[in-house]
């Protein structure tokens, strides 16, 4: 049995984020994808299933990325937190959203793929997936606040949804928009300021 040529899944993906970062999944080609890797359309249906499998393939990575924050914010135990730890988990400063957009910016053309070309994939509503998780995450730690009787507002999570919306469309626009990094770290310290969740959450 002849060996597979490993150099082409490598070859296959390069080319699909190309192809995907320049026209959107619903207006890639897989042609083209094939042709830009020198492959043939055979040899990439021996790997993917189709144009949304290899979107799939390309933005792994980073949902996975993603997705490991998700977890380590799960084992958050907010119990074992002072009631000052926990105050102070929201006092999110100039620096924190430094180190927030250069972790998205390191996963750049990834977070425009989910961002800007999912249309027509499982990712359309990244945004909209996103935010609801964060918004669950986020309810756990209003909720522990309130068991404690802590002075918190009386948000709840629609209106928590909103302003997690506002606040992460608002952090991943640099990236939409195509600035580079030094300019979207520019832009930090405003948002520190704009969002000032302590105040939302009534601290």
């Amino acid at each position: 049995m002849s060996k597979s040529d490993a150099s082409i899944d490598p070859r296959i993906l390069d080319s699909a984020r190309r192809e995907f970062l320049a026209r959107g999944f619903e207006g890639a080609s897989l042609q083209s994808i094939c042709a830009d890797a020198g492959v043939t359309t055979g040899a990439l249906y021996k790997r993917y299933k189709g144009k949304a499998d290899l979107f799939e393939a390309v933005v792994a990575p980073t949902l996975a990325d993603i997705r490991a924050l998700e977890e380590e914010a799960k084992r958050r135990d907010y119990a074992l937190m002072d009631d000052k730890n926990l105050r102070e988990l929201w006092a999110l400063s100039e620096d924190i959203h430094r180190q927030w957009m250069i972790y998205f910016y390191e996963r750049y053309e990834g977070m425009r793929l989910l961002l800007c070309c999912a249309e027509g994939t499982a990712y359309a509503n990244f945004l909209h997936d996103f935010v609801a998780r964060n918004t669950a995450l986020c309810m756990e730690f209003v909720n522990e606040a309130r068991r404690r009787v802590l002075p918190v507002s009386d948000i709840d999570a629609d209106e928590l949804h909103i302003l997690l919306t506002a606040y992460w469309s608002t952090v991943f626009e640099p990236l939409v928009h195509g600035f580079p990094l030094e300019k979207a770290l520019g832009y930090c310290k405003r948002i520190a300021g704009f969002f000032n969740w302590q105040v939302v959450f009534g601290f």
